[in-house]
């Protein structure tokens, strides 16, 4: 058996290879220009949110990078300029602001400086996210998936919604994830104070995703701003950092990774197609998969969830008393 071992896998990897060849691993198409449009993009510094970033600076945006860690981030807009390029024609810019989702008094900073420095906003991409995380809690009480994936989005968007429709026609793109289907919004347990579970905590904060812009929608009608959410596929990211693979599993899930997991720059299209496609101009309150409208679940389109959530979000991150 031991003998065998090398043969199967050098056959695995032989497998991976045509499997690969055959996918396409190439760069993805690029859409046209975006000169003279601003983008925020949360969580730009790694995985998705950084590959929209390069790429919509390719497009000539002016991109600004929401992130938490700095230094990060400001490592990887370095490392995006080296990329991209300069530019001759001075077309398109990388711009870095701290943003923790995890704090309220982060956020509301984070938007008090936007609306203090920018004339107009012309992309919202709502991306950063944290993935089957142990049990914390952020800086203001709430569960660390449902308070940054949800809550913290939602006041980002809410305070930033009087730039966007200054600027329209805008766009808002909210990242969620087809693990909604697994979710459920237990009003009675939205912080999970009673019991918690990774993974439906997760698929409840991405279900809470979906059903904000789904509201967020249905408010802004006749407003030129339009909303639209998506999921990006199974991507290659750091997204996954709190999941325990046991150590002599990891070779075998790094190949099964490499050979079926989208790369960013793949999983990140829908949001760029979102951001900056004429394709999706006037559409709102959908959802996409790899560029195209998806069906939801109908507990992804419960309009009277969808509000309620909407009510109790706005008195959690104190925009109601």
């Amino acid at each position: 058996m031991a003998a065998a071992l090398p043969a199967l896998v050098l056959g695995g990897g032989l497998l991976v290879a045509a499997w690969r060849w055959l996918r396409g691993a190439a760069r993805p198409g690029r859409g046209g220009s975006m000169r003279g449009k601003t983008v925020i993009i949360t969580g730009a510094n790694s995985g998705l949110g950084r590959a929209a970033a390069a790429e919509l600076l390719r497009m000539r945006a002016r991109v600004i990078m929401g992130c938490r860690d700095r230094a990060r981030a400001e490592r990887a807009a370095r490392e995006i300029r080296a990329e991209v390029g300069e530019r001759a024609d001075g077309g398109g810019e990388l711009v870095v602001r701290e943003l923790d989702l995890a704090s309220l008094r982060s956020v509301r900073a984070f938007c008090h400086r936007v609306l203090q420095e920018e004339s107009r906003l012309d992309v919202l991409i709502n991306n950063a996210g944290i993935f089957q995380c142990p049990y914390m809690k952020t800086e203001d009480g709430f569960e660390m998936q449902f308070g940054v994936n949800h809550l913290g989005h939602f006041l980002l968007t809410n305070l930033l919604l009087g730039l966007l429709k200054n600027s329209a026609p805008s766009r808002i793109v909210v990242v969620s994830s087809k693990l909604y289907k697994y979710g459920e919004i237990n009003f009675e347990d939205l912080n999970s104070e009673i019991s918690y579970n990774k993974s439906f905590c997760y698929s409840r904060s991405k279900l809470a995703n979906i059903l904000f812009a789904r509201e967020l929608a249905r408010r802004l009608e006749g407003t030129g701003v339009t909303v639209n959410s998506l999921h990006p596929g199974i991507v290659r990211t750091n997204l996954g950092r709190h999941v325990n693979i046991p150590l002599l599993a990891k070779p075998l899930f790094n190949l099964v990774s490499w050979a079926f997991f989208k790369t960013p720059l793949e999983g990140a299209q829908t949001s760029i197609y979102l951001a900056s496609s004429p394709d999706v101009e006037g559409v709102s309150g959908k959802y996409f998969g790899d560029c195209k409208e998806e069906e939801l679940l109908p507990k992804a389109m419960d309009d009277l969830v969808a509000r309620k959530l909407w009510d109790i979000s706005e008195v959690m991150v104190g925009l109601l008393k």
